[in-house]
């Protein structure tokens, strides 16, 4: 009886080209990271770099933010918010700027204190600003219509801001800010959140 063993079958895989093995790992790194970059970037956050200097000091030039845009979806902005929005008279222009009023409010600045009357408060508030390091005593009111914010640099004495251009229409406000990444010496959760009366 002959007891010999059959040759055993090894199964060489064929040489893949290698060059099209990468470029389709590639193609199919970019679709899948667009599938998730995409809608994020469109719906819940987006980063955002400071330009100018009119938040000083809560926020300086060229500092890194991540702008949370999923809250204003599902919400409004609240006073107090530092918010990205775009500029009404260039939308293509993003500002960074905190809610000072809200809608169907009236905003008084009187020697740079700013006070707030609505109808459901006549008697009003005034804000408490500790923030304000560099004021701008001027003196305006302005009162808002639905849908409309009154928006103010912190850096009162170098803002370009609702008292310029008017209220910001909810639909130009992007995001709240929600981090800051850079520097990392003073990266934050909720960066500039100050809460005022509502």
């Amino acid at each position: 009886m002959d007891t010999q063993k059959p040759d055993a079958l090894t199964l060489e895989q064929e040489p893949e080209n290698s060059t099209s093995g990468i470029v389709w790992e590639v193609i199919k790194f970019f679709v899948i990271a667009s599938i998730i970059v995409i809608p994020i970037r469109i719906f819940i956050a987006q980063p955002f770099i400071v330009s100018g200097s009119s938040m000083d000091p809560t926020f300086a030039d060229k500092q890194y933010l991540i702008v949370d845009q999923l809250s204003y979806n599902l919400g409004t902005p609240e006073r107090g918010d530092v918010v990205i929005l775009r500029y009404p008279l260039d939308t293509s222009v993003f500002f960074i700027k905190r809610v000072v009023g809200l809608p169907n409010e009236t905003v008084t600045i009187t020697d740079g204190v700013v006070s707030i009357t609505s109808p459901e408060n006549e008697l009003g508030i005034t804000l408490d600003e500790p923030y304000i390091k560099f004021p701008k005593f001027d003196s305006s009111t302005r009162t808002l219509g639905d849908k409309e914010y009154f928006v103010m640099g912190d850096n009162r004495a170098a803002s370009l801001d609702s008292r310029a251009w008017g209220p910001a229409p909810e639909n130009l406000i992007i995001g709240k800010v929600f981090l800051r990444l850079l520097p990392t010496s003073q990266a934050s959760l909720n960066p500039g959140a100050y809460n005022q009366p509502q």
